[in-house]
């Protein structure tokens, strides 16, 4: 079996100082991802440094260094991310995040400066054709400092610029939201430069157009706004999952809407779903009152806010996995969520058609169910085990740290020994009734 030809996205994060994520983590990202563990064990510390990225360079103005609070994830101080140990005292005063895209890897640390405001404290990119290593660089950098970091062919394109006796201009680092880059500002102009380059232009477009689904996902709604939809989605997908709907209508995306049909269905939820627009700016979801088709059926439709919180739950999931792109992103938290234990396995069936087309899932899950059914589904041969990755987060009971144990798929989909709060638990959960029924039986006799 051979994986799919993809464009190259997210290959790797890497977290530090994030919340309970104390020591420096990187986290392999493949095709499929999937971050398992107890509650409050860090799952949600691995992707929220990306996710501060997301909102902050989909921001429709600069909001600084990193937009806090957002759409995506929401804190009112950088204090409340920062990881603490069991003393006040052990709070670190900065975070790193990273992504691996290809074969370069681009490093942000934020901070507190020493009036205790948030900045970027280093960022270590890719300016030049000719570099081979990211350049560590600081706002407070002086043009000597800078001069000496600079790749020949940037430094040689600085000197173009300054020369002819120009003294007016000099090298200096700019921001545009979390990215630092080389530039030469023009000292009659304040607030002019020249910026000489960033070359990962991919950090961008990857970051941006990351789809992510939050594990609440709100009510369901008797209306929904009309959304463009064209690979970005800021903020939450939940909120495009309608207009999504309505424009593979509008555009005749049969193929998709037979998709979402077969898999709504396979999922046991609805067999038919409608999106129709009320108002100009308001789309009507409409589903089948049934789980399957039945004779007289096409008009046995009702409002989405009618029928049971699975439907409305899983949709946007379904849609998501069908609306990705080829190398795009596309972060689940908890899918299962609403899900019939039968339909947490079937669940897993959704998967193989996105890798096949290059989509990258990451899935945050506490369902054992939908782990099996990949399992299950690498044993068919159906999945590549190659594509899969599963991360196992863990806190230590002292300390508060989290620790991240990594497992690779075998050809028959084992791992090795299932993490201890997923089997484990059932197992002492039928044990325990079996033994209390048994008592039971016995005191009856």
């Amino acid at each position: 079996m051979t994986s799919p030809t993809r464009r190259q996205g997210i290959s790797r994060l890497i977290v530090e100082g994030y919340k309970s994520l104390r020591a420096r983590h990187t986290v392999d990202i493949r095709p499929l991802t999937i971050l398992a563990g107890v509650n409050s064990s860090g799952k949600s510390s691995v992707m929220q440094p990306l996710l501060l990225l997301k909102q902050t360079i989909e921001s429709t103005y600069d909001p600084g260094p990193l937009l806090l609070n957002g759409p995506n994830v929401s804190v009112t101080a950088i204090d409340q991310i920062l990881s603490r140990g069991p003393s006040a005292r052990s709070q670190v005063r900065s975070f790193t995040v990273g992504l691996g895209i290809g074969g370069e890897e681009t490093t942000i640390r934020f901070g507190k400066d020493k009036d205790n405001d948030l900045r970027i404290l280093e960022f270590a990119g890719y300016y030049a054709p000719d570099q081979d290593q990211p350049i560590p660089l600081r706002e407070d950098m002086s043009e000597e400092e800078l001069l000496r970091s600079l790749t020949p062919s940037t430094a040689e394109l600085y000197e173009g610029l300054v020369s002819g006796n120009r003294p007016e201009r000099r090298l200096s680092v700019d921001r545009d939201r979390f990215i630092l880059y080389p530039a030469v500002s023009l000292q009659r102009l304040p607030g002019t430069s020249i910026n000489l380059g960033f070359r990962n232009d991919s950090l961008r477009r990857d970051i941006s157009q990351v789809i992510h689904l939050p594990a609440l996902r709100g009510n369901p709604k008797r209306t929904y706004p009309v959304t463009a939809v064209e690979q970005q989605y800021p903020g939450t997908f939940d909120v495009y999952t309608a207009g999504v709907i309505a424009s593979w209508r509008n555009r005749q995306k049969v193929d998709l809407l037979n998709f979402l049909k077969s898999d709504l269905e396979r999922l046991s939820l609805t067999w038919k779903v409608e999106a129709r627009r009320v108002l100009d700016t308001q789309v009507e979801l409409l589903v089948g009152r049934l789980p399957h088709a039945q004779q007289g059926g096409a008009r046995d439709l009702v409002n989405i806010a009618d029928v049971g919180f699975g439907v409305s739950q899983t949709l946007p999931v379904v849609v998501a996995l069908l609306a990705a792109d080829p190398g795009q992103l596309v972060y689940l938290e908890q899918p299962e969520i609403h899900l019939h234990p039968r339909a947490q396995v079937r669940f897993g069936s959704l998967i193989p058609r996105a890798l096949a087309r290059g989509v990258i899932t990451v899935i945050e899950t506490h369902s054992s169910l939908l782990i099996q059914s990949v399992q299950t589904l690498v044993a068919k041969g159906e999945i590549n085990p190659k594509d899969v990755v599963l991360h196992w987060c863990a806190r230590d009971p002292i300390t508060g740290f989290t620790k991240i144990t990594t497992a690779e798929l075998k050809d028959d989909g084992s791992f090795g020994d299932w993490p201890e709060d997923f089997d484990e638990v059932q197992l002492a959960a039928e044990a325990e009734y079996l033994d209390a029924a048994s008592a039971k039986d016995r005191r009856r006799r």
